[in-house]
């Protein structure tokens, strides 16, 4: 940064003595004693057009047409060598030249980008470690708290926290959102979907009122649809359901990677409704992708059952995280979907302390499911996870105990070892 000022200020002086030399050269002007010669010399004139008049060379009306034609050109002359004139000139370019700069670094300071002097946001985004982007949403939230009017600021700081899987902190700062911009139907979407994921995925309650706001703000917004259809589905209203899915499928562009999932939704729904299957429905899925933070975390739907057999799932500790046990700890262990929504399909809990005998094993299957719509056999692939927690919060918290394992049939045996703190 030292540098970068350095090398402005250099370029700065540079400029200025360009600019100095050329406004020095384009005005010359006359001097004062040049300026003096002419008005004599056109004095002497009007004494010769005197004489003429006196002479009878020239008639009266002449005489006077001529001379304010010299008394004109006197007064000019006598004006261009002004002394004052001159220092105006020269407090003109003084100004110029003390405005150039002056000028620069107001325009830079509104619009520059300060944030280019911070050695971490001048990395490229694949050179980001988990604790830059850490130290970069801090900085956020430390900006937000010092002027929160921004309602654009809080949600790319709720984003983040979603992303982060910080639900808790994700609604308040979209709340915050939303108080400066309570019309806006994708920030209410964005804010029913974090206060489900804190709620411990849960749509029903608050989510479906703010869901309903946002529906009323724009019955087209993609989000706020597909939130309403699986709140639809998980209060066990199928053929309601069916009618969000259809209504999102209208709305939603045919290249968007979430319409083979909400074709799925929409066949489940119906499915479950007693309804026939749409021809919409009944077209083969592409694969899922990974929620954007932009998109529902909870609302996408399941692909077809392929297994109904259970998980056996065995965890270990990692030794060098024995010491951290306390008694009264809460080990967690799901299975969430390896692509779809970020809500567990399966999840077992149970207490452990520095006394727990390791491996634990656990069986996963449908009967631990959240919800009877997002079940384990639903899913081609999972990925099977393990917390600690020393709260006893589903939502992940600093200083946490984690492991997780890789994509796998949602049947079968896996093992995996609580290795991370968080």
């Amino acid at each position: 940064m030292t540098s970068f000022y350095l090398l402005a200020a250099l370029l700065t002086l540079a400029v200025l003595a360009v600019l100095w030399l050329t406004l020095r050269r384009a005005d010359p002007g006359p001097g004062v004693d040049e300026a003096a010669s002419n008005v004599r010399i056109l004095r002497v004139q009007l004494a010769e057009l005197r004489a003429d008049r006196d002479a009878g060379t020239i008639d009266a009306a002449t005489f006077e047409t001529s001379r304010a034609e010299l008394e004109r050109r006197v007064l000019a002359e006598a004006a261009s060598g002004d002394p004052a004139t001159a220092k105006r000139g020269l407090r003109g370019a003084a100004l110029l030249l003390l405005g150039v700069p002056v000028v620069a670094i107001a325009v830079y300071a509104v619009l520059g980008n300060r944030d280019a002097f911070d050695p971490v946001l001048a990395q490229r985004p694949s050179q980001f470690s988990q604790q830059d982007i850490d130290a970069m949403v801090d900085r956020l939230a430390e900006r937000m708290k010092a002027d929160p009017s921004d309602p654009e600021g809080w949600l790319l700081l709720g984003r983040s926290y979603m992303a982060m899987q910080r639900f808790d902190a994700a609604r308040d700062a979209l709340a915050q959102a939303v108080q400066r911009r309570p019309g806006d139907a994708q920030l209410l979407a964005d804010l029913a979907d974090a206060t489900a994921m804190a709620q411990g995925q849960n749509l029903l309650g608050e989510p479906e009122k703010l869901i309903a706001q946002a529906l009323q703000a724009d019955p087209e917004n993609l989000k706020a649809l597909a939130l309403a259809a699986t709140a639809a589905l998980v209060r066990g209203e199928p053929r309601r359901a069916s009618d969000f899915f259809e209504r999102a499928l209208r709305v939603a562009p045919p290249d968007s990677p979430y319409v083979a999932g909400l074709q799925d939704g929409l066949h489940q729904a119906r499915a479950a409704a007693g309804l026939p299957p749409t021809p919409a429905a009944t077209a083969a899925p592409g694969p899922l992708a990974v929620p954007s933070p932009a998109a529902p975390a909870s609302a996408a739907a399941p692909a077809p059952a392929v297994a109904a057999a259970p998980l056996a799932v065995q965890v270990s500790l990692a030794p060098a995280l024995a010491g951290r046990l306390q008694e009264g700890d809460t080990l967690f262990i799901f299975a969430r979907a390896a692509e779809g929504p970020r809500m567990p399909l399966a999840i077992s809990r149970q207490t452990v302390g520095p006394g727990t005998r390791w491996p634990v094993a656990v069986t996963l299957d449908d009967s631990t499911a959240m919800a009877s719509q997002f079940r384990l056999s639903g899913f081609e692939r999972v990925v099977v996870g393990a917390r600690i927690s020393r709260s006893g919060s589903a939502n992940p918290e600093p200083g946490d105990l984690e492991g997780q394992g890789t994509p796998i049939p949602p049947a079968g045996n896996t093992s995996l070892t609580i290795d991370q703190v968080r």
